[in-house]
């Protein structure tokens, strides 16, 4: 079973720092001068000094819980996991209503490796407080606690939960990802050691050879797979998408005809695999066989209505031909359904100018416009009509 760490969680100290009594109020006035020096070296950021501070504030006044709490905030942010445990354990027993003190105590816990005593404090932060700081940093220090014991599931869970709350967070995303990847590989471990020689090993084979386009080694598993279930779905237009990518990299004509016998053979074991058709539509329309690529896309609309790709490519082989302004209904519903795809709003410009649309042609210009800058430069497109094909912007859908 795979294991890693997470980086440690770094702690904003303001986020556990809590309001210090006043001491001059108490007429120490000495007491209120460290906390202030320190509070102040907190703020700019010297964490030692501020340490050094509230280290002499807690010998002076060693009954106030609010000193130790934030004590222990300082030693979290400098590492200092044991200090921090022995710190807010004295804060706790001076005023056990001292906010969010279990949970930093469960981030110190976790660094420290105590992750059973750590669970229960860690769980509680991330689903009980109402804090977004405190339960962003719980439910990261919950990854690494899961999958330190063997919680992968819970790991798993509470990532999708963390992706819900921070979809956005470039940390959540990194950390989140990992776990999925340690999930799923280790699901395929035990899908190796309990069926190595199965059906669905060797499809998982293939797949994972597809992936890193290993494309000799992912035929011969694909091959295997139909010579235990011939008439197993998905698995001729697998292979078909392979020599497609292989025609891609080589210009191989024979990987071009291989991909097409491969499409047909799906549809002969699965009549609907909207995928294989849409694969031969655009082979029909790259070769130029526009008449015949019409009546391919149309066939799968008329399965499938939705599917972005097809309209897409519809679009495409009516702007081609003869019937320019037919393109302008396919585009225009293509651009609902996806309003990212920068070739969709471009081709449906060109059908508007050729329906004599200027004002639509300039949105939809402008709209591609938008998205193309949007892209890296090294990342975009080609914009001709010619040139740009739904399948040189991704995968087909699985309708």
């Amino acid at each position: 079973m795979i294991r890693f760490w997470l980086q440690p969680v770094c702690l904003s100290v303001a986020c556990c720092v809590l309001t210090l009594p006043a001491c001059a109020q108490a007429g120490d006035t000495t007491a209120a001068q460290i906390a202030a020096e320190g509070q102040q070296a907190m703020a700019h950021g010297n964490m030692l000094e501020a340490k050094a501070s509230f280290e002499k504030l807690v010998r002076m006044e060693p009954s106030i819980a609010e000193a130790h709490a934030t004590l222990a905030a300082i030693c979290f942010k400098l590492r200092e996991y044991d200090e921090t445990v022995s710190e807010v354990q004295k804060a706790l027993k001076l005023k056990p209503s001292l906010p969010r003190l279990d949970s930093l105590l469960g981030l110190a816990l976790s660094e420290l490796g105590r992750f059973d005593e750590a669970l229960p404090k860690l769980e509680k932060g991330f689903k009980s407080t109402a804090d977004p700081m405190t339960r962003r940093m719980c439910g990261l220090e919950l990854l690494r606690t899961y999958t330190e014991l063997g919680r992968d599931a819970d790991a798993v869970q509470t990532s999708l939960e963390l992706n819900k709350l921070y979809p956005d967070d470039p940390e959540i995303l990194y950390h989140t990802g990992r776990i999925y990847g340690n999930y799923a590989y280790i699901v395929m471990e035990k899908l190796h050691d309990q069926a190595p020689n199965s059906i669905w090993m060797l499809q998982a084979q293939g797949e994972a050879n597809e992936s890193q386009k290993n494309y000799d080694a992912a035929l011969i598993a694909f091959r295997h797979v139909l010579e235990i279930d011939p008439h197993r779905p998905g698995i001729h237009y697998r292979m078909g998408r392979i020599y497609l990518s292989r025609f891609t990299e080589n210009a191989n004509a024979e990987d071009r005809d291989s991909a097409v016998q491969e499409f047909n053979a799906e549809l002969e074991v699965d009549p609907r695999s909207g995928n294989a058709a849409y694969e031969l539509a655009n082979l029909a329309a790259q070769l130029g066989n526009r008449d015949d690529a019409r009546a391919r896309y149309e066939a799968v609309l008329r399965q499938f209505p939705d599917f972005e790709e097809a309209l897409v490519g519809l679009g495409g082989v009516l702007l081609d031909g003869q019937s320019q302004q037919e393109a302008v209904a396919p585009l225009e519903r293509a651009t609902k359904l996806r309003p990212e795809d920068e070739v969709a709003w471009y081709r449906l410009a060109m059908a508007e100018r050729a329906a004599g649309n200027k004002d639509a042609q300039q949105k939809a210009l402008a709209e591609f416009q938008k998205l193309h800058h949007a892209t890296p430069a090294g990342l975009r497109k080609p914009t001709d009509v010619e040139e740009v094909t739904p399948q040189q912007l991704g995968a087909a859908q699985e309708p």
